[in-house]
């Protein structure tokens, strides 16, 4: 005879859609998302050669995207920015606060970050591959494209020097951390995930 009653789990995962399915819920989500950022961006060691530093601000706006998806993701992270360009103290410490540092040399890889989150998440959840891990790590890899390919720009923009010295500065030296970073954002988002469905 089967249970009228609903199971745990079953109870935990309508739990949670009731979470983020609320204004409010989406309202916390967001805020907690923001405050997971500006903890990773306050790990950071600044580099002689370049007014970029090494942060994982990256490793967060990626799996921001991933777990909570284009719209919410793009939503966390612009709110990340919003209250970096306000004042708050949730960019790196290294550098200007506030507006000055989104339209200083750093302000093309910040700027880029929501529609980074937006597509990890985005391809997270539609790219049709039967494995997630990979969805998650193309998703990431997209996403780190985005940025830096932003950042590169904006800093040759702001510092006006060649293509070389710039790729040099706001590119190059990251590249190893940043495939870390999309390595441990793709297996964690694919963990997290199956354990929500669990």
């Amino acid at each position: 005879m089967q249970s009228a009653l609903p199971s745990a789990s079953g109870l935990a995962q309508s739990s949670s859609r009731s979470l983020t399915d609320s204004i409010p819920g989406r309202i916390a989500i967001a805020v907690a998302a923001s405050l997971f950022i500006a903890a990773c961006a306050h790990v950071s060691i600044p580099l002689p050669f370049t007014p970029v530093p090494l942060t994982l601000q990256n490793f967060a706006v990626l799996l921001v995207g991933l777990l909570l998806g284009p719209s919410a993701g793009f939503a966390a992270v612009a709110l990340y920015v919003a209250e970096g360009a306000l004042g708050m103290p949730v960019f790196t410490p290294h550098g200007p606060v506030g507006i000055a540092r989104v339209l200083g040399p750093n302000g093309g890889y910040i700027l880029a970050f929501p529609f980074a989150a937006a597509t990890a998440g985005w391809a997270f959840r539609s790219l049709r591959l039967s494995s997630a891990y990979a969805r998650a790590a193309i998703g990431g890899v997209i996403a780190t494209v985005i940025i830096l390919s932003t950042g590169f720009l904006w800093l040759g923009h702001v510092l006006h020097f060649s293509a070389s010295t710039v790729w040099m500065m706001a590119v190059a030296p990251f590249l190893p951390g940043e495939v870390v970073k999309i390595i441990a954002a793709a297996g964690l988002a694919t963990s997290i995930t199956r354990l929500r469905r669990a």
